[in-house]
């Protein structure tokens, strides 16, 4: 155990001692689940620091965008505007599909496994 852990335990020893930890709002619970398997090992330690810093990744950030092109383009009225929702839609699909690929998340197992259910789900959504 290094010295930062040590020094990290005796604080914690110390506040238990003290009752500052008595009356906190998870007592008592289980803490919500972190789950970063999916994300590569060597990004994992970024995507959290991003993730409470109110960061989301940017494959995330397209998926949601390509959901709302594609509920655009179901509700769209006339040819142009069609046209044009589908290029944004394709463009970002595009993009997403390079970023999947470049993060190595898109040929690992578990994605080809359920690559179809994700889509599915996402578009339901």
């Amino acid at each position: 155990m290094g010295i930062f852990s040590r020094l990290a335990e005796q604080k914690i020893e110390e506040a238990v001692r003290n009752g500052e930890l008595d009356n906190l709002s998870m007592a008592g619970k289980k803490l919500p689940v972190d789950d970063l398997s999916h994300i590569p090992e060597d990004l994992r330690m970024s995507y959290r620091i991003m993730k409470n810093a109110g960061y989301v990744p940017e494959e995330v950030s397209l998926r949601k965008e390509c959901l709302r092109l594609h509920d655009l383009l179901a509700a769209a009225r006339n040819d142009g505007e069609q046209e044009q929702l589908r290029r944004k839609l394709n463009e970002k699909h595009l993009r997403l599909q390079m970023l999947l690929e470049q993060r190595g998340l898109g040929s690992s197992g578990a994605f080809m496994q359920y690559e179809s259910r994700i889509r599915e789900r996402l578009l339901e959504e």
